[in-house]
């Protein structure tokens, strides 16, 4: 009695086992899309992914580029300071979005232009994601607000 009890235990350990490989296994290949990763412009212009690819790419909007066309279709480069990538957006633009404001766009890169599906904007006037944040101080062009100034 006592080697079937011990029996089924193994049994009942390996199932559960094998369905948890299976349940990770089935999360890794049937949401590729749910894992998104943040790319600056500079990373898109070195090393542009393809065109399958769905990521969030963020920056700034470039001043003087936002032009909005023929119903909902918006276009506006988004730079880093150290490259521009052109973006395409139709649908509604959230109300905090503007020039020289933080943008985090989620889409893909089509020949050569970002085709966004979703745009977000900072929250407030003092907001920018953290991933925008750290690639622009990389280009040297991110200057904190909150930051003491300098005096001699």
């Amino acid at each position: 009695m006592k080697g079937l009890k011990k029996q089924r235990r193994i049994q009942v350990i390996l199932l559960a086992a094998v369905a948890m490989a299976a349940s990770f296994a089935a999360f890794y290949f049937a949401a590729p899309d749910a894992l998104q990763y943040f790319r600056s412009p500079s990373e898109v212009a070195e090393k542009a992914p393809g065109p399958n690819e769905t990521f969030r790419i963020g920056g700034l909007v470039e001043e003087g580029s936002l032009v909005r066309g023929q119903g909902a279709a918006i276009t506006f480069n988004v730079s880093d300071g150290g490259a521009v990538v052109p973006v395409r957006y139709e649908g509604v633009l959230p109300d905090l979005f503007g020039e020289n404001e933080g943008v985090v766009a989620t889409g893909k890169l089509i020949d050569g232009t970002f085709e966004a599906t979703e745009i977000l904007a900072k929250h407030d006037e003092t907001y920018m994601p953290k991933e925008v944040i750290d690639a622009l101080k990389d280009q040297g062009v991110y200057v904190d607000p909150n930051a003491e100034p300098m005096t001699n």
